[in-house]
């Protein structure tokens, strides 16, 4: 098992005063060998943590003595020490067999980790899930968790993983609730797969088996130019209306049942479909925001409000990029966010303030904010959409924005302001290895909330 290292050691700090160094190998804290940066962390809370680290070959044992629960100040370099449960299931849907070739490797690697759905939101099938790792969810109160459905009906959900596993694997998915675990759901909707009759059969298995879940998110099918899934396209307008309709029809029947809607479709749905999204007190309080449920309307609140949509978190990991798991443990703990909007919202030069702002975006992006945009005062603002030519498909999410597309994007644009949402970039990089320096024009990265655009704009003006 290849051991973590420290990246950085915080200034101050209980291990810096105890002289632990960046570049070091921890082997061991108080005798035990933690296997990912939740035993770490657990580990690291106890007042006296003796740590044995490698530096430069040589074994080194450091003694840390510090409050109880006071952070220890270290940056690990990985989320798992040991090895990352991977995934053996093989959806024809799954984006990974989406990706181009020559991307980076950590980019392919498939994980069904119930590990990686705590710290970072994963959805896991739990084909791979143990008796050992309900017993460690159970004690170490590892929840939220975030669950794949699919569909309810075993024989539909073992084709759709094409694993013989994902027949019964829900049965843990049982388990966990009953250990009272919090459980938040996922059907991603294949057109001809599983919608229709069939999403109607999962959300009425949900209700009669699962109805514990706290929520369940719709989400359609992302297609890339790069799928050789025969059975896998986009959904047409008409489908997207049809889930939309389904989806309301259970929420009223979830609400009779349990007194919660539970199962809302993801914003896209609503964008294809051309259709009014939901207030945003439907959305009771945004617990799927990062998957992509309420997203526009938690936008729009926090821009007219001028107040940040970080009131909406409800423990949820904060993603800034794509599969933003590879990219290493966030510094300050396992559940930490991963940017700062304060950090990335820097005053402007005065002199630069009378230049032409343009926002770039992905193609839903765009449509949400130009009539946003008008309706408070901003109406000079250039919206400029980047079209997923990376991807193709039907890739319009400002997430999977790439630095080849924003070149292209670019280039023959006249100088001015450019901002560009931190949400496509992960440690600096788009998700195809490239950076904001290798762009034909400057742009400024702002942070991806209503409030933070909101306060800039203001600025600029």
């Amino acid at each position: 098992m290849p051991l973590p290292q420290v990246v950085a050691v915080a200034e101050h700090s209980p291990a810096e005063r105890c002289g632990v160094w960046p570049g070091d190998e921890l082997r061991s804290m108080n005798g035990q060998v933690p296997r990912d940066v939740i035993e770490y962390q657990l580990l690291a809370d106890e007042p006296i943590v003796e740590l044995e680290v490698v530096r430069g070959g040589v074994e080194l044992e450091v003694t840390v003595v510090k409050q109880a629960g006071e952070p220890l100040g270290l940056e690990i370099s990985a989320a798992i020490f040991d090895r990352v449960r991977t995934c053996d299931n093989h959806c024809e849907f799954c984006f990974i067999y989406q990706l181009p070739k020559g991307m980076r490797r950590n980019l392919y690697l498939k994980d069904d980790d119930y590990r990686l759905s705590f710290l970072y939101g994963n959805f896991t099938t739990l084909t791979r899930f143990t008796e050992v790792d309900l017993e460690r969810v159970v004690d170490q109160g590892l929840s939220p968790l975030y669950v794949s459905i699919h569909a309810t009906d075993p024989d539909v959900r073992s084709a759709m993983l094409r694993n013989p596993r994902g027949a019964m694997s829900l049965r843990w998915l049982r388990c966990l609730l009953d250990n009272g675990v919090e459980v938040h759901g996922q059907v991603v909707v294949c057109p001809g797969v599983n919608d229709a009759a069939v999403l109607h059969g999962t959300l009425a298995g949900v209700l009669d088996r699962f109805s514990e879940l706290v929520t369940v998110a719709v989400v359609p099918l992302g297609v890339s130019r790069y799928s050789k899934g025969p059975f896998m396209r986009a959904h047409t307008r008409q489908e997207a209306i049809a889930t939309i309709e389904t989806v309301q029809e259970w929420q009223e029947r979830f609400v009779r049942a349990v007194g919660r809607r539970v199962v809302w479709a993801s914003d896209e749905y609503y964008l294809l479909a051309d259709v009014q999204l939901p207030a945003p007190g439907d959305y009771e309080g945004f617990p799927q925001h990062e998957n992509g449920v309420g997203m526009v309307r938690a936008f729009e609140q926090a821009f007219e409000a001028g107040v940040s949509n970080e009131s909406h978190d409800t423990g949820a990991p904060s993603r800034t990029g794509f599969f933003a798991w590879v990219e290493g443990a966030p510094a300050e703990g396992y559940r930490a966010p991963r940017t700062s909007s304060v950090s990335l919202l820097a005053r402007p030069p005065r002199a630069a303030r009378n230049e032409p702002v343009t926002i770039l975006t992905g193609g839903y992006g765009s449509v949400v904010l130009r009539p946003l945009l008008d309706r408070h005062g901003f109406g000079k603002v250039r919206i400029l959409p980047v079209p997923n030519e990376f991807f193709g498909g039907n890739i319009a999410v400002a997430g999977l924005i790439t630095g080849a597309d924003l070149s292209r994007t670019l280039a023959g644009e006249a100088p001015g302001r450019y901002l560009l949402p931190d949400v496509c970039l992960s440690k600096g990089r788009f998700i195809d290895g490239s950076s904001t320096e290798d762009l034909p024009l400057p742009v400024e990265v702002v942070a991806t909330d209503g409030s933070s655009l909101r306060r800039l704009l203001e600025e600029l003006r």
